[in-house]
C-alpha cells in the first residue's frame, strides 16, 4: 500500500490493526479475541466484521487455512503512524513543524526522560 493511499483509520478498526501489529504474523481472529482479553466490549462477529473491513481496505490480507482465516498486516505501524502524524499535522497546525511543538511544549507535560528522547532525536537530525 502506496502512502498517499493510506486513509486515516477510526478508532475501532485502528485499536484491532495495532493489536496485529504487535502479534506474530499470521494471526487469527481467535489470538486477536485473547489478546483483547475479557474486559473487552468485542464480540466475536464484531471482530470478524471489522477484520474484514480492514482486508477491504487494504490494511490486511486474509488467507484460509483449514476452518479459520489467518490474517497479515500489509502496512507497517510506522508507516501508518508516519501518515497519520502528517495529516495531523497539516490539519492542526498548518503543515507547521515550529507551531507544533511550540503548542506541545506549552502545556509543560514533559518528563525529563521524555526531553531527553527529544534531545537525542534532534542531535540525530544534525
Amino acid at each position: 500500500m502506496m502512502n498517499n493511499s493510506i486513509k486515516r483509520l477510526p478508532d475501532g478498526e485502528f485499536a484491532i490493526l495495532k493489536i496485529i501489529w504487535h502479534l506474530p504474523n499470521p494471526t487469527t481472529s481467535a489470538q486477536i479475541m485473547e489478546k483483547l482479553g475479557e474486559d473487552n466490549h468485542w464480540k466475536p462477529q464484531t471482530l470478524l466484521t471489522v477484520l474484514a473491513r480492514l482486508t477491504e481496505k487494504g490494511f490486511l490480507e486474509s488467507v484460509r487455512k483449514g476452518r479459520e482465516r489467518q490474517y497479515t498486516a500489509l502496512i507497517s505501524e510506522d508507516e501508518y503512524l508516519e501518515v497519520e502524524t502528517s495529516d495531523f499535522l497539516k490539519r492542526y497546525s498548518g503543515h507547521s513543524m515550529g507551531g507544533f511543538v511550540k503548542t506541545l511544549f506549552s502545556s509543560n507535560s514533559f518528563s525529563e526522560n521524555e526531553l531527553d528522547e527529544l534531545r537525542n532525536l534532534l542531535n540525530q537530525k544534525e
